[in-house]
């Protein structure tokens, strides 16, 4: 699970080195993300299907080696093609959270998955702050920045060798593949996230944008209408729309804007430079990693970790609207209160304690409803779900920052940035209240 985390993060910091060491620009270079976003997008929930159908050690020690392959392709050449082909083969590691629910739900059972999804949504989120604690160490100005792409090879080494020895064998249901339905999701959700990954720089009203929206919503409609009719559906429309599911989707996507929210914006607000525009505390990548965030991760796996026992006494629901509260609580905090170093790095504590506590929490909920034949593809949908608020997240936050000026200038506000933590405070609160609403809807077991 760390791998996820860590290939997300630790690439961030390194934009502006690979834009000048390669010689390209940055729309060219955004594809280092985009493209990875966009594998991630397509292969969760396929991947995640498969797993569920023909055995999940299989499938995530075929991840493995692929993520292993797209590592050494980033080292091999200075080259942005090779990179951009790289960083998509990573871009499979995000299926490997939904295949680790689906693994321990095997081996452990009802009641030692709850503690387990604790302690591996914890890992999660130590990995999203080793990523950029890696990034500030390994790199500095001047260094080639394969240097943190070598940290990611030996990861993946590290995690195929000890998923070989212990991850348990766990058969699948040998159902067969939905082959349009695999397409037709692909396409859709590519659709749907090129636009919101690249909206910013082709402008959220032209024809690219606008064009890629609506096909992949016309396609999504026309993938869902082939699902309910066909016999071995690819993901049973019960998994998407359950009074069961719908909620725990629809949280996760919300949990996700908070999430990202909170780490770009506070990265971003960190590091600006106080004598230039007034707010900020111009620290450096390192800095940002070590006296920011490092703190507020250790608090987040401490708490995931506790979560994992707390879902077992109280409910995952009521454990997950709580987790909401503590999120709103830490945006409304940073509102008012942003001048001060302190205060950025208790936000930052509170914060991450409600992404990881909502990380254990939302696929417990998933869990408690779905079949266990079911539980790659349906955990699949709902890690999708957050990418894409998380997607969202990222584009709102960039048009804020653009928008939202000093005056004379093209430079931040730091009105933007309250604007942004606002955003979040709303979007923590709303999942809260979805999970709340759920509970008075018809909860069923998905059969």
């Amino acid at each position: 699970m760390m791998i996820t985390s860590v290939m997300q993060t630790a690439v961030v910091p390194l934009m502006p080195a690979i834009t000048e060491q390669l010689g390209v620009g940055a729309n060219a270079a955004g594809w280092i993300v985009t493209v990875n976003l966009l594998v991630a997008t397509v292969c969760t929930p396929l991947l995640g299907r498969l797993a569920d159908r023909r055995g999940a050690r299989r499938v995530l020690l075929g991840i493995l080696s692929v993520v292993l392959i797209g590592s050494l392709l980033c080292v091999a050449r200075d080259s942005l093609p090779v990179l951009i082909v790289g960083r998509a083969l990573q871009g499979t590691s995000f299926a490997l959270f939904p295949i680790g629910v689906a693994v321990l739900r095997s081996a452990l059972g009802a009641r030692g998955i709850t503690p387990a999804l604790g302690i591996m949504s914890g890992m999660m989120s130590v990995g999203g702050g080793a990523g950029m604690v890696a990034a500030g160490l390994l790199y500095s100005e001047g260094d080639d920045y394969r240097r943190v792409f070598w940290l990611l090879v030996a990861l993946s080494v590290m995690a195929a060798v000890i998923a070989w020895f212990v991850v348990p064998r766990v058969p699948g249901s040998g159902s067969g593949t939905d082959v349009r339905g695999a397409l037709g999701l692909a396409v859709g959700l590519s659709a749907l996230l090129l636009a919101l990954a690249r909206g910013g720089t082709w402008g959220w009203t032209s024809v690219p944008t606008l064009g890629c929206a609506v096909a992949g919503a016309l396609v999504l409609v026309a993938w869902y209408r082939h699902e309910r009719r066909t016999d071995a559906p690819l993901v049973a429309p019960a998994l998407l729309t359950a009074g069961s599911v719908a909620p725990t989707h629809l949280a996760a996507f919300l949990v996700g804007i908070a999430m990202f929210v909170q780490f770009l914006a506070i990265a971003m607000f960190v590091q600006a430079d106080p004598d230039e525009v007034g707010y900020g505390f111009g620290a450096s990548v390192l800095e940002t990693s070590l006296f920011y965030l490092l703190p507020g991760q250790v608090a987040g796996v401490t708490a995931a970790v506790v979560s994992g026992l707390l879902v077992r006494r109280f409910r995952a629901d009521r454990v997950l609207m709580v987790a909401c509260a503590i999120g709103v609580g830490g945006f409304a905090f940073l509102i008012f209160n942003h001048g001060q170093a302190w205060q950025l790095v208790t936000a930052v504590a509170v914060l991450n304690v409600f992404v990881s506590v909502a990380y254990g929490a939302l696929p417990a909920m998933l869990i408690d409803h779905v079949p266990m034949r079911d539980t790659g593809v349906a955990n699949g949908i709902n890690a999708i779900a957050r990418t894409f608020g998380s997607s969202l997240a990222s584009a709102l936050v960039g048009s804020l920052l653009a928008a939202v000026t000093i005056a004379g200038t093209e430079l931040p506000s730091s009105r933007a940035y309250v604007i942004a933590f606002v955003v979040g405070g709303v979007t923590a609160f709303a999942a809260g209240l979805t999970v709340a609403v759920g509970r008075f809807l018809q909860i069923t077991k998905i059969d």
